[in-house]
């Protein structure tokens, strides 16, 4: 393929002002000098030709590097490719040297998916990051997990990213997922192509896919290409761009014939080139112009203005291939280069902490300070590894860099780029790349900058976790190795959580659903040697009153020597709805009745009662107690006496005050398409949940709902099988409201047999 023009045009958008481009930086203009000569202060007797030939020294490096640079993520639906995409890029950019499947039979499995687990089960569990040099290029990729328990990975990547490939299945087409990345990619902005591929399937049809990414996705879409043949006799591609057939032969699909469009197809590329025309000129001003004023359009202008839509986030240009079968790699990476942007074309916001959190664009050049993001840790064998994305500036080994969110300096002990698990050591990185420091101790969202400046980058969307299970270790010696496992994975994975669970010691674990909870469990078992055993959580019920109470004890107790004696009068009732406290006591005595020195234990009393209710053992909250009178004896009253009078006077009143238990509620938003509409809402009412909101979101419905948390285990399941896999959901706590009567029945019987039991 000629790439001269394209490259020459490349440029010309990049950058006016820019010198004919070279491949490499001038011999005696190295990064260092070249920033050094950058950031130079100008002395107050330089003449102005001095300054200006400076400045043209100085432009070129920099410039030159970042617009040779893309960072991108390959996004998807589970099992559209994405994994065996990265692994012919890799191949063909000559950074692995042989290609290796997935579910590999060789044992060796795609270079991206370096965990065992990701092996075995075919699946991408960690996105996986790496770099290669495509026509001089360089191009960092990170390759994203499809399952939607994984969403993060999917969330970080693209925060971090300048443009994206989403690829979809010429078969199954646009899937619930592709939806949810397409959904992921607009939060960020992020600049797309889309890659149709699998053409070698039967059954395999871009062009209803196509249709289906404008209707389902909304994209303003058209394709740059056209298959030559479809399924087994799928041989090459035609570029409407360009109106050149490519064929791709040798064994693993790297030699590229270039030849002209075929004259059986010259009418189909035709029709096509005209479409892919006229949806550009809808969102490009200089295109409509031309093709308003019916002139020919040249294959540079065409390509120039793809570009400009493309960046604008206005059109979405869609290739075509099978990775498989290693055709139409090459020319998705020409793609890359021709329509993504570089780091310097895309609108990076920081807030700055000294100025009350006000939006400051960065420049996105290493001309400017430090300023970093810490997106994703791993834990490894020698320490945390942290992958940073650096927005502005330059940083160096052996750097004090200073984390803003904490306000701590570290030094960069090791620099290095990551390809997958590998990592190659380098001295220093700018502006617009990805790279990894080892020994940095941070958590996943800090900003970095070299101190000039408190900026922090905005934060990326953790959605909260929807499932949690109850994990113990098999053996007790290992429970040192399983809580050393739950604190790694608790800082690699915001989205997974682990909490003690006070009433019944149990360690619960927090996710995504089912898949990434077990995986977690697994990696426990894998990586750190230690079985754990798996349960259903105990759900947080609270108790409280309903009515008032009066009380009247008098603890006495003679035994001999000194004796034990206190006497408590009062009454408990519910605190008011919407209280700000959960528990309130109030001393009302007047006069000396009871000593002022023994009300705190009084009050300590009451306290450790309301711990446990009688009806089910939980907390009692939203209750006031109030001190009316007592009486104590000179000898025998002691701080223990009136404490044990307080907790004996409450037991006692408690069930005259019309004790309920509480539930915990959660405020449930699905999105589902329409049609599953009837099913989900069913399904809410036999969870006994309470409907409070139903919109249209496209052809989706958005359905908000009150659902007690006892009855949504297992809910991800039954959701994702009545939506055929199309519906998701998040939970959040709400509020604790009355359980019904029967279940209040259910709930007290089952604990008088358990205490019976023990």
């Amino acid at each position: 393929m000629a790439r001269s023009s394209k490259t020459r045009l490349l440029y010309t958008l990049c950058s006016s002002t820019k010198t004919a481009p070279s491949p490499s930086p001038p011999p005696r203009s190295s990064p260092t000098t070249a920033l050094l000569i950058l950031l130079r202060p100008f002395s107050a007797g330089g003449s102005s030709a001095a300054r200006a030939k400076d400045e043209k020294d100085a432009a070129p490096w920099w410039k030159e590097s970042m617009e040779r640079l893309r960072n991108i993520g390959i996004s998807a639906h589970i099992d559209s490719g994405k994994t065996t995409l990265t692994e012919r890029v890799l191949f063909y950019t000559g950074r692995i040297h042989e290609i290796h499947e997935v579910r590999g039979k060789d044992g060796v499995g795609a270079k991206m998916d370096s965990m065992d687990l990701e092996r075995e089960k075919g699946i991408t569990i960690q996105s996986a990051a790496t770099y290669c040099t495509w026509k001089d290029y360089q191009v960092n990729i990170i390759d994203t997990p499809g399952h939607v328990d994984f969403t993060i990975e999917v969330e970080r990547a693209l925060r971090v990213l300048d443009g994206a490939i989403l690829v979809l299945c010429s078969v199954g087409g646009v899937q619930s997922q592709s939806i949810t990345v397409d959904r992921q990619m607009r939060r960020y902005e992020v600049p797309r192509l889309a890659f149709i591929n699998k053409l070698d399937r039967m059954g395999a049809d871009p062009w209803k896919v196509l249709n289906q990414a404008r209707s389902k996705l909304r994209h303003n879409a058209a394709a740059v290409q056209v298959p030559i043949g479809m399924e087994d006799d799928f041989q090459g591609l035609v570029d409407i761009v360009q109106s050149k057939s490519y064929y791709f032969h040798g064994s693993s699909g790297e030699k590229i014939l270039t030849e002209e469009v075929p004259p059986n197809m010259e009418a189909l590329v035709a029709e096509k080139r005209r479409e892919l025309i006229e949806v550009v000129s809808e969102v490009d001003d200089r295109l409509a112009e031309l093709f308003l004023a019916d002139e020919p359009i040249t294959s540079a202008e065409l390509e120039g203005a793809i570009r400009r839509a493309t960046i604008a986030r206005k059109f979405i240009p869609v290739f075509m291939g099978s990775a498989f079968k290693n055709k139409g790699v090459q020319p998705l990476l020409d793609g890359v280069l021709s329509y993504l942007p570089c780091p310097t074309e895309v609108s990076n916001y920081a807030l700055d902490q000294n100025n009350n959190e006000e939006k400051v664009m960065l420049s996105g050049t290493p001309a400017g300070p430090l300023v970093a993001l810490a997106f994703k840790l791993e834990e490894g064998r020698f320490g945390q590894l942290t992958y940073l994305r650096i927005y502005e500036g330059v940083i160096r080994r052996g750097d004090s860099i200073i984390n803003v969110n904490t306000g701590k300096k570290v030094k960069v002990p090791r620099l290095g780029r990551m390809h997958s698990n590998e990592m190659e050591e380098i001295q220093e990185a700018h502006a617009g790349q990805i790279v990894a420091v080892f020994g940095v101790d941070c958590a996943s969202g800090d900003t970095f900058t070299d101190g000039s400046v408190r900026y922090t980058m905005t934060s990326m969307n953790v959605p909260e976790p929807v499932m949690s299970l109850a994990v113990s270790p098999v053996s007790k010696d290992s429970g040192g190795q399983f809580s050393k496992a739950l604190n790694r994975f608790q800082r690699e994975d915001p989205t997974f959580r682990v909490g003690l669970d006070a009433e019944s010691g149990q360690t619960i674990i927090s996710g995504m659903g089912e898949l990434h909870l077990d995986i977690y469990v697994e990696r426990i078992r894998r990586e750190y040697k230690v079985d754990a055993t798996v349960g259903k959580p105990r759900v947080n019920f609270r108790e409280t009153v309903t009515q008032r109470a009066e009380f009247d004890y008098l603890h006495k107790k003679q035994t001999g020597g000194q004796g034990q004696y206190g006497r408590v009068t009062g009454y408990i009732e519910p605190l008011p709805h919407g209280s700000s406290t959960k528990f309130e006591f109030e001393n009302m005595i007047v006069g000396q009745a009871i000593p002022s020195n023994f009300i705190p234990a009084i009050e300590k009393g009451f306290k450790e009662a309301a711990n446990s209710g009688s009806l089910i053992g939980h907390p009692v909250e939203n209750i006031r107690v109030a001190l009316t009178d007592g009486a104590s004896h000179a000898v025998d009253s002691s701080e223990l006496a009136f404490k044990l009078a307080a907790i004996y006077a409450f037991r006692k009143c408690y069930p005259e005050a019309r004790p309920v238990i509480l539930e915990p509620i959660m405020l449930v938003e699905l999105k589902a398409p329409t049609e599953f509409q009837g099913t989900v809402t069913g399904d809410i009412n036999k969870r006994k949940g309470v409907i409070v909101g139903n919109d249209q979101d496209g052809d989706d419905s958005v359905i908000t709902a009150h659902v007690p948390l006892n009855n949504m285990f297992g809910y991800s399941t039954s959701l994702r099988s009545m939506t055929q896999g199309k519906g998701e959901f998040t939970m959040e706590y709400k509020e604790h409201l009355p359980v019904s009567q029967d279940v209040q029945m259910q709930l007290v019987n089952n604990h008088k047999a358990s205490k019976a039991a023990e």
